[in-house]
């Protein structure tokens, strides 16, 4: 009798797999750590408006009237366009600043966001918007 000498084998190679989901994982988790639209956790107004606009920098101001622009370090108020000039750069006429309030901030604070864009607009003649950023209703 003869017998074949060439066998099949029923084992996987898994150290592909295993190569693949590290990566993934990798992937996942500096994705996840770079996507924060909300670095100040704010309750926003509500509203059934839909504007969307290209974000060019972000004012926070919670609810203890701490002003924060694109990050999380408070900054006082007389230092807020000096912040916004720097955070919009010189060669853009035409920004986005998107104001994230809380909404039991006075009606003032938002107020003087938007004052320090217009002394910005009227002294280098650009056109930059405040966009209000709300939650949609319930």
């Amino acid at each position: 009798m003869i017998r074949s000498q060439n066998k099949i084998k029923i084992e996987t190679n898994s150290s592909s797999m295993s190569d693949l989901v590290f990566l993934l994982l990798i992937f996942f988790m500096i994705t996840s750590t770079l996507i924060s639209p909300n670095a100040v956790k704010l309750l926003l107004p509500e509203s059934n408006s839909k504007t969307m606009a290209r974000e060019n920098v972000t004012v926070y101001i919670d609810e203890n009237h701490n002003f924060f622009v694109d990050t999380d370090v408070p900054i006082a108020i007389g230092e807020l366009e000096a912040f916004l000039r720097t955070s919009i750069g010189t060669d853009v006429d035409d920004a986005c600043i998107v104001l994230r309030a809380d909404k039991t901030v006075p009606v003032q604070d938002v107020v003087q966001v938007i004052d320090a864009v217009n002394n910005i607009n009227t002294t280098n003649g650009s056109k930059h918007k405040v966009i209000l950023a709300t939650s949609p209703k319930q």
